[in-house]
């Protein structure tokens, strides 16, 4: 049995990791984008990022200012069980946020969309959001912390019904044309990770894509050799707009682009954006029968 503490606990010290330290293929992967560039100012805006990484690892800050959107992704393993039942996740999930806000890991950024009101913990109805899924191959939990920057979410969401006779060209003109007014002026953060759903409803779109973006390792290609195929040529594309990091002249507008898909009704077309910035901040705590838990940066 899987307590409620221990849940919060590992909820907490995740989110809080996510905010302070950047993800090892995030990490590796923004070093590549610095070798790459030429212009002098792409670099100095990956060398500002890499500064303010080092500070928030030594707990003199975050790694973005903007925390966001507090998001959790659960995976529960056969046999598992949770004290209280799966429905007490999001009360721990609550308690792991405002946790996080009240010791300045997060900000309170979280307010009323029509009032305007901010609760001041960042929670309320609908957040933190918690995304549970089962999945037979796991034992316990495993939970990914993902404080995803306004920025990304705001400016770097789109959705369109694309006709089916619009095939992949239609998709290609679509997606790069998201990126590029998503990072011309470096409103994403870029060097962007790029989730892309296609198929589904409208509401799956959107959340294919939304994973797409956050619990991927970066560059990890899909396992269908045909979508693997559409994100490389993607990805090479995005490199051929002249943006690169935060907006500047450059090619790293894009760090990595996955794309996920699901069966769609015949007269259908759906396609969803999702970009998340250059610091991708997620980290997993993996939660054993035994009430231990471990953190790490891969996914």
């Amino acid at each position: 049995m899987i307590e409620l503490n221990t849940v919060r606990r590992a909820m907490f010290e995740a989110m809080k990791k996510a905010a302070t330290i950047l993800p090892p293929d995030i990490e590796k992967r923004l070093h590549e984008a610095y070798e790459e560039e030429t212009n002098p100012l792409a670099k100095q805006h990956l060398h500002i990022s890499f500064e303010n990484a080092r500070l928030a690892g030594e707990g003199k800050g975050l790694v973005c200012g903007d925390t966001g959107f507090p998001l959790f992704f659960i995976k529960a393993g056969r046999h598992s069980e949770v004290q209280g039942g799966y429905s007490q996740l999001w009360k721990a999930a609550e308690d792991a946020t405002a946790q996080c806000t009240e010791e300045a890991f997060l900000r309170p950024t979280m307010v009323n969309p029509l009032t305007r009101a901010n609760p001041g913990d960042n929670v309320g109805q609908g957040m933190p959001k918690v995304e549970l899924s089962f999945d037979d191959s796991i034992e316990g939990l495993e939970i990914i912390a993902a404080p995803k920057g306004g920025g990304s979410e705001i400016f770097g969401t789109f959705y369109r019904m694309l006709f089916p006779s619009d095939g992949q060209a239609g998709i290609k003109k679509f997606v790069i044309e998201c990126i590029k007014d998503a990072c011309y002026a470096g409103k994403i953060c870029p060097p962007a990770i790029v989730g892309i759903g296609i198929g589904g409803t409208a509401d799956l779109c959107m959340k294919l894509a939304k994973e797409a973006a956050l619990l991927r390792k970066v560059g990890e290609p899909s396992p269908d050799p045909e979508i693997a195929k559409l994100e490389q040529e993607l990805l090479a594309a995005s490199r051929e707009l002249g943006i690169g990091p935060m907006g500047s002249q450059g090619i790293n507008c894009v760090m990595g682009l996955h794309i996920e898909t699901a069966l769609t009704h015949t007269a259908a077309l759906p396609v969803a954006v999702n970009a998340q910035c250059l610091v991708g901040r997620r980290w997993k705590a993996s939660i054993d029968e035994n009430n231990n838990y471990e953190l790490s940066g891969e996914i």
